[in-house]
């Protein structure tokens, strides 16, 4: 199984990725959670500390690391063929949630399409996580439309947008699903998130309903949780109806049970 997470930024989806993640881990589960936004959090979310997910070198930035997979001994000359495997077997840091987890960083270069050697290496690795590997990957992307321009999100099996009831967030989840249902993956699904009230529900599901994006979960906002992300402290996930809200989404995404995508609505 193979998520990816996204949508505008602010709306909660590294809340999201990361509590899926510890989710399946605790089930038992091997998981790969991968934080590819440029502001990486997601080590925080799955219980490291804020020192120690200062320490957490990324991927892009090992200059180390790019030179051994792609130098070459032609300056301006890289190679294009690469072993990634030992790359998560000595990078791939284990959490307190169960999940292992790989930053994988900005690549420093202007170009959405750059083939430079770091942006080489990145997106070797994800295609390797994604479809070589057998455990479950969670993939918590940068905010807005980008990494689907860069094909970042490639082969997943399920795109989770999140959003709040904001006009923006939903106007940035719509086109995060038209552009998603052009690609390969193969299930787009809109997921409300942070909803303080029915009325924000309804605009969710009204918003859905036009759209014609599927709605399986409206995540409710939750004092813990906002705590949590001042103080560090853990959530009470028996007291959490976050948390409870995406056990279920969970639940529906080991079932195979998620409604399919249809033709979306402009």
């Amino acid at each position: 199984m193979k998520i990816a997470v996204s949508g505008k930024g602010g709306t909660g989806k590294t809340f999201l990725a990361g509590t899926l993640a510890a989710h399946f881990a605790a089930g038992g589960h091997p998981v790969i959670a991968i934080d590819a936004d440029p502001s990486p959090n997601l080590a925080v979310t799955l219980g490291l500390s804020l020192e120690e997910a200062g320490k957490i070198l990324p991927v892009a930035e090992n200059g180390e690391l790019i030179r051994l997979k792609t130098g070459t001994d032609y300056s301006g000359v890289f190679r294009l063929t690469f072993t990634v495997d030992d790359i998560i077997e000595n990078y791939a840091v284990p959490t307190p949630s169960g999940a292992h987890l790989m930053v994988m960083g900005t690549v420093r270069s202007l170009g959405s399409g750059c083939a430079c050697p770091a942006h080489s290496v990145v997106k070797a690795l994800l295609r390797h996580l994604i479809v070589d590997r057998n455990e479950i990957v969670i993939l918590d992307m940068d905010a807005g439309i980008e990494h689907l321009g860069r094909g970042t999100a490639e082969h997943v099996d399920t795109l989770l947008v999140v959003s709040d009831a904001n006009r923006k967030s939903l106007e940035v989840a719509k086109t995060i699903c038209h552009m998603a249902q052009d690609s390969s993956i193969r299930q787009v699904v809109l997921i409300g998130n942070r909803l303080s009230s029915p009325a924000q529900e309804q605009v969710l599901k009204v918003f859905a309903e036009k759209t014609k994006i599927p709605l399986p979960a409206l995540i409710p906002f939750d004092q813990g949780v906002f705590d949590n992300g001042i103080s560090g402290d853990p959530v009470d996930e028996k007291r959490s109806p976050a948390m409870r809200e995406v056990r279920n989404l969970a639940t529906l995404l080991e079932s195979g049970q998620l409604k399919k995508t249809d033709a979306l609505v402009n």
